[in-house]
């Protein structure tokens, strides 16, 4: 990477990227409109629109130090499918006016403050065309207890980051998308003890 090279590297995007997508790629048809929610630094949502340039994603991110990672890879991987991303925080911002067949949200719920969750289940739930879905991914409880103790010492360390981060407990996130006219749909388990969560919009 040269020194004017702007795009940032997470390294747990190489690990779970073709996972998630394989999660993802049933789900998605032609024409597809997908919002990404805290698109990071941009290398998720590079990945699905290279294996599905069919479907149109629009990213975006709370961070605005992000936003020109993002662009650059877009940029790099020179993709006509993917808009600019914007910036955006689903619990401050207002929702974009579009409507969408998908919205992603990879490894946000934990690392944001708890009152993200209802703001972001609200959102989508507006934002969705009918029948479409919100996907999750990232650690969390079931029925309160950590599935490993590498969970537990992330969430530690999430806490320690900050007290309103944490690995959030699925049974409650299920909830709160039910109040909100999402039912959670699928649960499956992922790499390094994550899961995946699409609750579907009825």
């Amino acid at each position: 990477m040269n020194t004017h090279d702007l795009r940032r590297y997470a390294p747990a995007t190489a690990r779970n990227r073709d996972a998630i997508l394989e999660v993802l790629q049933p789900e998605l048809k032609p024409g597809d409109r997908v919002l990404e929610v805290g698109s990071g630094t941009g290398e998720h949502i590079v990945h699905f629109a290279q294996s599905l340039p069919q479907v149109h994603w629009q990213p975006s991110e709370a961070d605005a130090s992000q936003l020109p990672s993002i662009a650059a890879w877009i940029q790099h991987a020179r993709l006509p499918n993917v808009a600019e991303p914007r910036h955006f925080d689903a619990a401050l911002h207002a929702w974009p006016s579009e409507e969408f067949n998908a919205v992603l949200c990879i490894n946000v719920v934990h690392y944001t403050p708890w009152q993200t969750v209802p703001a972001l289940m609200a959102g989508a739930a507006r934002a969705l065309k009918p029948h479409g879905f919100l996907y999750t991914y990232g650690a969390y409880r079931r029925e309160g207890q950590h599935t490993s103790p590498s969970n537990e010492a992330f969430d530690h360390w999430l806490r320690e980051r900050d007290p309103r981060f944490g690995v959030r407990n699925l049974e409650d996130v299920a909830e709160i998308a039910r109040e909100h006219g999402l039912e959670l749909e699928t649960i499956r388990a992922m790499p390094a003890n994550n899961f995946s969560l699409i609750f579907r919009r009825s």
